[in-house]
């Protein structure tokens, strides 16, 4: 069916949606991306050229990764195949193989495109490798994923990714202006619609195309209609938008951006970003028990003994959460947020874990020092368990020389305290004891 056909029911016509209608078909009439479509750059050149390789459109949803592939088709010489990863399964792409295969053999390239390529398992991405290792298909693939985690990697070394950008509010207001004076959008109506309302509408779509087409026909058709003219109102727009719509998928890649831009920002002492993207999280729905849980994480990796009551107030913002959940728990984590970000840093922890952990999995295990095990039963005794062990509280210094380390390694260090805050006063007494068993090591 032509992208501007209309599906007749009874006696009337239903128009497709303002997104549909509006679908560029030309490089020219796209919106955006112009690192990559602008003049003389690579991918209008391949496209131009009528070079199309195998290549996957990495990027956020309603930014023309499918309207790019359909400029493709339009542009191309060879047989174009729109494949969904939701609705297709082994049997259809062997059948599209087939087809590709005997189609070569009449001088006809394909092109084959897979929206949403990251939902095809790794058994049907397989299908599609030696195909395109053989050319008798160009794969290109759109996907809201990164792709280095949803693509088998042999089928992404067979293909360029371009990444794609999220639109710009300009970029946006744009494709409104031309929606409204576009024929196959409004451009036989007579629309009121002041620059501030486009710009609105484009800074709510959250650089997403079809969100602000969407809402532009929206606001249009609740629009105050008076004769030949329909005029929108910024009262109309607030009651078509009941929220902005956020960027943010609990289950893709933006979950681990948004939660590694929190840590980042508490860990650079930042405050005000830190409660930004704490509120770009929650706000989106996601739990905050979760943000909870990384925050308690932070406490102890980034701030440590530099400020323990870090910890307690990390834990305590948790509690609040389990308690009182969404929205009012907000200002709780916002507390244990800003406390933490403001708090004097030190990895020490961290790094000392990380040091133990390598030498637990590289080197031999060692059987824990006999004079550090219990002999709870005469024969444990009567082997070495527990002799020679010194126990400090009998000690007027409450310390000892005693090692405790495995042999191997004696003298080792892992715990390296910094001189952040608090911490400066566990290495002084780290110091200290250190200082007393060199000096005792021979009692």
């Amino acid at each position: 069916m032509d992208i501007n056909e209309q599906i007749t029911i009874g006696t009337g016509k239903v128009p497709q949606p303002l997104a549909a209608r509006l679908r560029p078909q030309t490089i020219d009439e796209m919106v955006g991306q112009q690192h990559l479509l602008g003049p003389g750059k690579v991918l209008r050149r391949i496209i131009e050229q009528d070079r199309v390789s195998s290549m996957i459109f990495w990027g956020p949803p309603g930014i023309g990764k499918t309207t790019l592939a359909n400029v493709i088709a339009n542009q191309t010489k060879a047989r174009f195949i729109n494949f969904s990863a939701v609705t297709s399964g082994i049997k259809e792409i062997k059948t599209v193989m087939q087809e590709a295969e005997t189609s070569l053999k009449f001088g006809e390239k394909t092109i084959l495109f897979i929206d949403e390529i990251h939902r095809f398992n790794k058994a049907q991405q397989d299908a599609f490798l030696p195909f395109v290792e053989k050319g008798s298909i160009i794969l290109i693939g759109a996907t809201t994923e990164n792709p280095s985690f949803e693509v088998n990697g042999a089928l992404l070394s067979r293909c360029k990714v371009f990444i794609l950008k999220a639109l710009s509010e300009d970029d946006l207001v744009i494709l409104l202006n031309r929606a409204i004076s576009d024929p196959r959008g409004f451009g036989d109506q007579k629309i009121e619609i002041s620059e501030d309302i486009l710009h609105m509408i484009g800074l709510y779509a959250n650089g997403d195309a079809r969100t602000a087409l969407s809402t532009l026909e929206m606001v249009i058709l609740n629009g105050d209609f008076d004769g030949e003219k329909t005029t929108v109102t910024k009262e109309t727009v607030e009651q078509c938008i009941s929220r902005k719509s956020l960027l943010y998928d609990k289950a893709g890649e933006e979950h681990y951006n948004l939660i590694s831009a929190l840590h980042k920002s508490m860990r650079n002492s930042d405050p005000d970003a830190a409660i930004y993207w704490l509120a770009r999280m929650l706000e989106a729905g996601e739990d905050p028990l979760y943000v909870a849980r990384r925050v308690i994480r932070f406490a102890s990796e980034d701030v440590g003994l530099a400020d323990p009551r870090g910890l307690e107030i990390a834990v305590a913002a948790y509690q609040a959460c389990h308690f009182i959940g969404m929205p009012e728990c907000t200002v709780n984590l916002s507390e244990a947020v800003v406390y933490l970000s403001l708090a004097p840093k030190s990895n020490a922890l961290d790094a000392g874990y990380m040091k133990a952990r390598a030498d637990a999995q590289s080197k031999m295990a060692e059987p824990v020092p006999l004079h550090i095990r219990n002999g709870v039963t005469k024969l444990m005794r009567d082997v070495g368990y527990g002799r020679g062990y010194q126990y400090a509280h009998d000690y007027e210094d409450k310390l000892t020389p005693m090692s405790c380390l495995p042999d191997s390694l004696a003298g080792r260090v892992y715990y390296d305290p910094t001189t952040q805050g608090l911490e400066s006063k566990f290495k002084e007494r780290l110091d200290m004891i250190k200082a007393w068993k060199e000096k005792h090591k021979d009692d």
